[in-house]
């Protein structure tokens, strides 16, 4: 499974490594993705999803309703 937030679409990102003469290697940077269990009470179930830490800010500010509902419609688009 590629490591990638559900709602907002964060992914990995290219980076350098910069060492002290400043030579430059490649590395990745990887995105804080959380694997997260979310109670939607309008249906009476739980519902699991990869989030970064960013979009559980936004969860904690829209509620799990709107955000189960922007979830089903990025996934019916992917």
């Amino acid at each position: 499974m590629s490591r990638r937030c559900e709602l907002t679409g964060k992914k990995n990102s290219k980076a350098n490594n910069v060492s002290h003469s400043n030579r430059r290697t490649k590395r990745l940077q990887k995105a804080n993705i959380v694997q997260k269990r979310l109670y939607v009470p309008s249906e009476k179930r739980w519902v699991t999803a990869k989030l970064s830490t960013n979009a559980l800010r936004t969860l904690g500010k829209i509620g799990v309703e709107e955000f189960v509902k922007r979830l089903r419609s990025v996934r019916s688009v992917s």
